[in-house]
Order: structure tokens, then sequence, then C-alpha cells
């Protein structure tokens, strides 16, 4: 695709693995609230959901920013030591920013932990912007953050492509009028073909990082 000069990552579940503290966090918010464990599956079908929506699902009857404050103070304190990186992503980002590429961050996640990731693991110097939850009203699957983005970084949508590992991320390439890839590590759509997701079905599904590098 030699029309493409600008890629866009997801950060939760694409760039960086947090499977394992946002699977803590949130039983550690049922354990606290409701005094039980929730259905795994149950969580991962909310991966990649703004947090106040969630929430808003799972405890109808406790006031939300009380709810968010459980969630969140267990994943500050519990981030750092629970994170990674996907194995061949740092040497993706770097290949595609060597070789001229706008490169950009887009997430549903909060900056401060977002950075904190980006920082651990020194990848933050490679994307020239970057778009969380604190800089858009409206998140994934609405168009809204890569339509941010895609003003900072002066691309067009017809030049630009975006991976990312949920439901949420491939609507909102969709929405948004990126070419879309999802990524086969992703815990919540990992094995799925693009007949089983239906509208949301991504133009390419990628088995390893590099494979990107063939696409673009």
């Amino acid at each position: 695709m030699s029309n493409i000069d600008t890629v866009l990552f997801d950060f939760d579940g694409t760039v960086m693995n947090t499977n394992d503290v946002i699977m803590m966090s949130w039983q550690h918010t049922f354990r606290t609230l409701e005094g039980r464990e929730e259905d795994p599956e149950v969580l991962l079908r909310t991966f990649g959901e703004p947090l106040e929506t969630t929430m808003k699902k799972f405890f109808p009857n406790v006031p939300t920013d009380e709810a968010i404050e459980v969630y969140r103070s267990f994943h500050r304190d519990n981030f750092g030591e629970f994170i990674s990186l996907f194995p061949g992503m740092k040497e993706l980002i770097q290949e595609v920013k060597t070789r001229g590429y706008k490169v950009g961050l887009v997430t549903s996640r909060l900056l401060n932990t977002t950075m904190q990731g980006l920082e651990k693991y020194g990848i933050k110097q490679y994307f020239d912007a970057i778009i969380t939850a604190d800089d858009t009203t409206k998140h994934k699957p609405d168009p809204e953050p890569v339509n941010i983005v895609l003003r900072k970084l002066d691309s067009a949508p017809e030049h630009t492509i975006m991976l990312g590992d949920t439901l949420f991320d491939l609507l909102c390439a969709r929405n948004a009028k990126v070419t879309s890839v999802l990524v086969s590590w992703s815990l919540a759509l990992g094995g799925k073909t693009k007949e089983e997701l239906g509208d949301a079905a991504p133009d390419y599904i990628i088995d390893k990082p590099e494979e990107l590098l063939e696409i673009i």
C-alpha cells in the first residue's frame, strides 16, 4: 500500500500488554463494591471501552466517580509492575519511524499511565502525536480520537492505517475511514476471522508485528 504515509497504534493490547493489570483492577473493583469476582469473559468484552461507560453498566447503583476511583487507585499502584511490551512491537515502531512514516498513538487510556508505559520501555520519542482520553470528549468507536490525531499529523484518512485489538478500535478506524489492522495477539478478538467479525471486520489481520511492513 504505497499510498500510506501515516501509521496509528492503539496502546492497550496492541503495543503494550496490559491485560493482567486491567483484569486485576476489575476484579479488585468487583470485590470492593460487590464482594465477588466477575466472569473474565464478561470483562474481556469490555476491553477498549471507555472506563466510565463500563462502570455505569456494571455498577448502576454506585456513584460512577466512586467506582472509577476504586479501579484507578488499584490500577495506578500496580500498573508499572504488570505491563510489558508485546514482542517485536518496539522494533516495528522504530522501523516505521525510520522509514519516514508519521506515527501516532490513539488510546482511550488517560495520559498519565500512557506516558508511564511509553517511558518505561523507551518508545515515547517515536510517536509524532499521542491522543489519550484526556484529549477527547468522545471515545472509540467514535472517530473523534482518530480525527484529532490526523489533524495534528496533517494526515488524510485515505493515507492512514491503524492497528488495534478490540471491536472499539476496528469500528473507530472504519468510522474515521482509515485502513484497519487487527493484531491476532488480541486477548479480546484473537483467533477471530473477518467473517466472524461481520461489520467490524478489519482490512487486514497480522500475526506478528513485522507483518505490518508487508502491508504498508
